[in-house]
């Protein structure tokens, strides 16, 4: 600070260290929320399960004795309050939103939990959608939680700019499949990542093989897996591999993912605590 400053920046022509440092672009959450810690589970591109890994990695969390929430950013392709079986809309007051109630005690909220009807569409341009999105972080009143889960809408685009800028996210999953297609797609979310200085928490590789229930061989039905020459390249150390599993989809369609079996995605859990 120069000796002769003022305390005003507006007319002042001097490029000294206070007036040069960079603002926080970090919104401040609902004055009644507390949430420790932000993870981010995003994909290169759509239909690889990232929802399905965003539901059970925070049940994993929730099994565990944290208190654990989901925060749906897919805002034109919502699917968490199908998977938990969710009917019932989130409320409010002058205070702010109310996070609907799993089962099990998990929070989430998603813009299907505003809307009359579950099938009604979005049809909102992007600076609506990353607006919204933005909302559900500062107008929820989110209780003591432990792991925020936010689940992206695929690419790399304004929704998940916002998220990476407007939250505190503290590391990021990475979902993709096994085809080679994708795997090149996922590389341009490990950039970003890096970009944003957003520290890369693991990948999962969903569809990753099918388990013949006869002769009990593992077939990589969508071709070789790519997901250990990714993390290798990019030093992401922990993996994770999730089967095709009839099981899993019956769970979700039945909207009781709250009661899948697995552990796939244990190790990968336990490495959030980490981070």
């Amino acid at each position: 600070m120069s000796e002769e400053c003022t305390s005003s920046c507006e007319t002042c022509s001097s490029n000294c260290s206070d007036r040069t440092k960079p603002e926080s672009l970090i919104e401040k959450t609902n004055e009644m929320s507390n949430v420790k810690k932000v993870i981010a589970v995003v994909s290169g591109k759509g239909g690889v399960g990232k929802s399905l890994v965003t539901t059970m990695m925070a049940v994993l969390s929730q099994r565990k004795g944290f208190k654990t929430a989901i925060l749906d950013a897919d805002i034109t392709g919502p699917s968490i309050p199908k998977a938990f079986g969710i009917k019932q809309k989130a409320d409010g007051n002058e205070l702010g939103i109310f996070p609907v109630v799993t089962k099990t005690g998990i929070e989430l909220m998603s813009i299907n939990l505003l809307l009359e009807n579950e099938t009604d569409p979005v049809v909102w341009r992007g600076p609506i959608i990353a607006g919204t999105v933005k909302q559900f972080w500062t107008d929820v009143i989110w209780n003591d939680i432990d792991y925020m889960f936010v689940d992206m809408p695929p690419g790399t685009g304004d929704v998940p700019l916002t998220v990476f800028q407007s939250l505190p996210v503290d590391g990021i999953i990475i979902v993709t499949t096994p085809q080679e297609l994708v795997s090149m797609i996922v590389e341009k979310a490990v950039k970003m990542a890096k970009m944003m200085n957003i520290p890369i928490i693991g990948i999962v590789e969903n569809m990753s093989y099918y388990v013949c229930p006869n002769c009990k061989e593992q077939h990589q039905i969508f071709g070789k897996s790519h997901i250990d020459e990714i993390a290798d390249k990019h030093g992401i150390k922990h993996i994770a591999k999730i089967p095709i599993n009839a099981e899993i989809s019956s769970v979700c369609d039945k909207g009781l993912i709250e009661l899948f079996e697995g552990d796939w995605l244990v190790q990968l859990s336990d490495s959030i605590e980490e981070c």
